[in-house]
């Protein structure tokens, strides 16, 4: 990654003494009663701040996003307040919330963490206004990028500020994350397998289209695999399906084939008449789906066939998506299986995205996986083969 890091200038003793602003990705889900239900990009969050604490900063300033407020209309739900507390407990020192600090009116204690509050509260925040981005910018020494999460938006906070900051450079969760995805899309290790699966081919077709023309095995589940059995001809019933994509998985399949690669099509599926979670589930051959019934997961038979290819890998995985409904445990079984032999697979392993976070937190194979991203969108953008604005803009300034 072409960037200044701020690791190296802890190590060089730049930071001792300095104002240190890092952006970090702290949105994370909230209880009903408005405390945090899942610390993960909190805890992610803390090696760049003990750094700064570490290199001896004057003070730490951090801020992030948290849901999708509207600018200039703050409410109480959308408040930091919660991450604050949280981020107390972890850190085991306080963390002071503080609002309106756009203009700096506000002073720190030495070697104080702060939390600046919720920074899409902010008018021109979303739009990267360059106004907006330059106040900002006189907060603080030194710029720390740590928000993978949000790296793929060009925002206030998270590109315009890195144009005009004295000091702009890369956090050690940014680094890792981006570290992490370039060892799979720029010179990965072989053989490469990506499970790439979700509800359909449209939110996911760039992904699709790249990973084509470089992966060895594509699987994929989900809506998205409806479509590609359609593409084959296969009855998928009342799935959920995007017929006017059948073109598309067809062209997937075709430059995978002309490659020498596999998109491989289950031989078996679990069906169910409903979507719901106690709805009988049943193991079906694939060419047997009956009109009125709906694909749900992928069957045992195909399940195991992938595993075995996984497990068998010596090079690396990437995994974004579930096989099936998981959250149902009925239809969960494919995924299940997956997670495990990712859990087993000798090679590197590299997952990433919301619900396959999920699904590996309920199969209890975290631990088990080389690298897990806290990014959604920026992680399948990297997939895609995109710069993502951060990278491009710490780049940028690396070679001042």
């Amino acid at each position: 990654m072409k960037a200044k890091k701020f690791a190296e200038l802890v190590a060089q003793g730049a930071v001792q003494g300095k104002r240190v602003f890092i952006r970090a990705d702290l949105n994370v889900p909230l209880a009903e009663n408005g405390s945090v239900a899942d610390d993960t990009r909190i805890r992610a969050s803390l090696p760049a701040i003990r750094m700064a604490l570490e290199g001896g900063a004057a003070a730490v300033l951090v801020t992030s996003h948290l849901g999708r407020p509207k600018e200039g209309e703050p409410q109480a739900k959308d408040s930091l307040a919660p991450v604050a507390a949280r981020m107390a407990e972890l850190l085991g020192r306080p963390v002071r919330l503080v609002t309106d600090w756009v203009d700096g009116q506000f002073t720190t204690a030495p070697g104080e963490v702060v939390l600046l509050e919720n920074c899409r509260l902010n008018v021109g925040e979303k739009k990267n206004n360059p106004e907006l981005a330059q106040r900002i910018a006189k907060l603080a020494d030194i710029f720390v990028h740590d928000a993978f999460g949000t790296a793929h938006r060009a925002e206030a906070t998270t590109y315009g500020v890195f144009e005009y900051a004295p000091v702009a450079c890369a956090g050690p969760l940014l680094v890792q994350e981006v570290e992490a995805i370039e060892k799979v899309v720029a010179n990965p290790p072989r053989p490469l397998i990506a499970i790439v699966a979700g509800s359909k081919v449209s939110t996911k077709l760039t992904v699709l289209q790249n990973l084509a023309e470089k992966v060895d095995t594509l699987i994929v589940g989900g809506g998205i695999l409806n479509t590609f059995l359609m593409a084959a001809g296969k009855p998928v019933g009342k799935s959920l399906v995007e017929p006017d994509l059948v073109g598309e998985a067809k062209a997937v399949q075709e430059k995978m084939a002309a490659r020498g690669a596999d998109v491989p099509l289950p031989e078996d599926v679990v069906v169910a008449s409903e979507f719901r979670a106690d709805a009988p589930a049943t193991v079906k051959a694939t060419e047997a789906v009956a009109a009125d019934e709906m694909i749900l997961d992928v069957g045992p038979q195909f399940a195991e066939r992938i595993a075995q290819t996984i497990e068998a890998c010596t090079g690396a995985v990437v995994w974004n998506g579930p096989l099936g409904v998981f959250e149902f445990d009925a239809f969960a079984k494919g995924t299940e299986r997956l997670a495990r032999a990712i859990a087993a697979c000798p090679g590197f392993t590299l997952a990433g995205g919301g619900d396959t976070i999920a699904a590996i937190e309920k199969f209890g194979t975290a631990d088990q996986v080389d690298y897990i991203s806290t990014g959604g969108g920026a992680f399948l953008e990297m997939l895609e083969g995109k710069v993502l604005p951060a990278i491009e803009i710490l780049a940028k300034r690396a070679e001042d």
